[in-house]
């Protein structure tokens, strides 16, 4: 017995029944050969693949929700990730599900992430004549882009909860559940932190009929949030909330709209952003071959307008800015006097 087997055992004397066991995957997109030497589970092992991507390396020089903010302690895409990795874990291994699953899932959902964050999304739409959405990129990334157009050829598991992770598709498995909910209080409560951190909010803004019920603080918020869902799912035998806190949730992510992703000063450079991002999009197009020499055979079977969207959705925010700076701003002379 291999000590990938004995994992799938223990798996099963240990979970709750409602878990889904790795043993019980149904597969991956490519058939791959059993390793007699594996040490690991199919979900461990796809966690390792999003680790060591090209992909998961540049979440940490894209923006969360402030561009390219000064100071040290701002969230970037990457720690977003950490975040939302650690709630699901808590919720999941509270509930006897799987961790390893939910862990794969809550690393790779948001390598689709474009440059400057949602901003990038919507510049990508408006120049692509389509739909950009991050959760569906994310696939992309994990099932075509990274490895050189071989992909990480993850779980199908992996997979669905990575692009179900938002959007009108709920994921099938309760560990995919999780997740989609580990990422929304991850993200509100931390957007909170970054808002007064930038002045944009105070402690005292949050509204008292929200704090009342989740919590005064973020430590506050966060415990509320996942205790309710852990204590409510396991009466349910479904990842659900009160509807008390399901509310309040709801509203408190209503006031971020309100005051921190809409608001012109906390997004005031938004516009910028787009904008670079839609005049390097109309350069890329019309002069396909500055296009990288590893994204010049897509061309042929994806498109010229898919292929560039794929390459400035997968830029960090400083390489955006320096692949503008260097077709758009002239550079100076250097002339020796």
């Amino acid at each position: 017995m291999t000590v990938r087997e004995e994992l799938e055992r223990l798996e099963h004397r240990r979970l709750n029944p409602l878990a889904t066991f790795a043993d019980g995957s149904t597969g991956r997109p490519r058939q791959e050969p059993e390793r007699v030497e594996d040490v690991r589970t199919c979900f461990q092992r796809d966690t390792d693949r999003v680790v060591h991507s090209k992909a998961f390396r540049r979440l940490m020089h894209k923006t969360q929700v402030f561009l390219n903010p000064e100071g040290d302690h701002y969230r970037t895409r990457m720690t977003h990730t950490l975040e939302v990795t650690r709630i699901a874990k808590t919720v999941t291994r509270a509930l006897g599900l799987n961790e390893d699953l939910a862990e794969a899932i809550a690393m790779g959902h948001d390598l689709g992430h474009t440059p400057f964050g949602h901003a990038g999304e919507a510049a990508l739409t408006e120049c692509w004549g389509r739909p950009f959405r991050h959760n569906e990129q994310s696939l992309r990334v994990v099932d075509i882009l990274e490895k050189d157009g071989q992909g990480l050829n993850l779980c199908n598991e992996v997979r669905e909860g990575i692009v179900g992770h938002t959007g009108p598709v709920i994921p099938k498995t309760l560990e995919g559940q999780i997740v989609r909910r580990a990422d929304q209080i991850a993200y509100v409560n931390h957007d909170i932190d970054d808002a007064i951190r930038a002045g944009i909010l105070t402690a005292e803004d949050i509204p008292r009929d929200i704090a009342a019920i989740l919590g005064e603080n973020q430590r506050d918020r966060i415990n509320t949030l996942v205790c309710d869902m852990i204590f409510t799912s396991r009466e349910a035998g479904s990842i659900c909330m009160t509807q008390e806190i399901q509310k309040a949730l709801a509203d408190l992510r209503s006031f971020m709209f309100a005051r921190v992703y809409h608001n012109p000063v906390a997004k005031g450079e938004e516009s910028k952003a787009r904008d670079m991002l839609q005049m390097l999009f109309r350069f890329y197009v019309d002069h396909p071959e500055q296009l990288p020499a590893d994204f010049q055979p897509q061309l042929s079977f994806d498109g010229l307008g898919r292929t560039v969207c794929d390459y400035i959705a997968g830029m960090t925010d400083n390489y955006a800015i320096e692949k503008f700076n260097e077709i758009f701003v002239p550079s100076g002379w250097n002339v020796r006097g």
